[in-house]
């Protein structure tokens, strides 16, 4: 798999619309391109998922691209959260219609469809807050009181173990993203110089460890959530990807998920927009 991006930068090192849309789709791709992930798709196999596989994904993302543009475009016209859902609900409908209605990116949609219209409106205001304290600022109490998928996956295991799920994470700022993913990819970069893979399995054995993924609570219950959450944390004590062994260990506990039947898809969501806000920030 082939994955390459080039833009010019717009005047101060912003990106406008279209790039921050093939940027998001960019991330996405990125965490597909990722292995060992324990439980999820890559492109060495399908992990915990029946219903799809990388080549699906992939297509996803290029399908989601120009509603990410979109998103920061209404961002950058100073949208309310009215505009941005409508944006989001058409993007849904364009990924079931082009994956035969399997959900591939629900959950990216939502998260880094807010980071695209925080991106769009800081381009278009000029300010240097960032991406999530926009999100929070802007749309938090309106994504709070929104309308709620009855029928998900995570909505359903957030209010059957009082977990906060997508809407408290957006709301708050993305502190998964902010205080969790991005330090844990700055640190596995001196950890494995020239290895963005490696990094990105770093970031996201972190985010297992930490985070309350209630794509874990549905399939695992508290005791799945609890066995993710020992098994990245038993990764990184050992070394994480500074461990000579670490792919070996990695797969290891991948394949311990395939067994029980896990997948932390919220993680891999945070995996994917900490790789975007990165990206941002750094110019690149």
């Amino acid at each position: 798999m082939t994955i390459a991006l080039r833009w010019q930068s717009q005047p101060g090192g912003a990106l406008d619309a279209e790039q921050l849309g093939h940027l998001a789709s960019l991330c996405l791709k990125l965490e597909v391109k990722t292995y060992p992930k324990p439980g999820l798709v890559s492109h060495v196999d399908n992990g915990a998922h029946r219903d799809m596989d990388a080549g699906l994904l992939c297509l996803s993302a290029e399908t989601l691209m120009p509603f990410f543009s979109d998103l920061a475009l209404a961002g950058a016209a100073g949208a309310g959260m009215n505009r941005l859902r409508a944006i989001g609900v058409a993007a849904e409908r364009a990924m079931m219609a082009e994956t035969s209605g399997v959900n591939t990116h629900r959950g990216a949609i939502f998260g880094l469809g807010l980071l695209c219209a925080a991106a769009g409106y800081r381009s278009a205001v000029g300010i240097r807050k960032s991406l999530g304290r926009l999100v929070s600022e802007r749309w938090g109490e309106d994504i709070l009181s929104g309308p709620v998928l009855l029928r998900s996956h995570g909505a359903v295991a957030a209010r059957r173990y009082g977990a906060g799920g997508a809407r408290g994470e957006a709301a708050d700022g993305f502190p998964s993203v902010y205080d969790i993913a991005l330090p844990a990819l700055q640190a596995a970069r001196e950890l494995a110089p020239h290895d963005e893979e490696a990094a990105r399995v770093q970031t996201c054995m972190s985010l297992i460890s930490s985070v309350t993924d209630t794509n874990l609570l549905h399939r695992g219950g508290p005791e799945g959530l609890c066995f993710a959450q020992a098994s990245a944390s038993a990764f990184l004590a050992a070394g994480g990807v500074g461990s000579p062994e670490w792919r070996r260990r990695a797969a290891d506990i991948h394949q311990a998920f395939l067994t029980r039947n896990l997948s932390p898809g919220g993680s891999a969501d945070l995996l994917a927009m900490a790789l975007f806000v990165d990206r941002i920030d750094r110019g690149c």
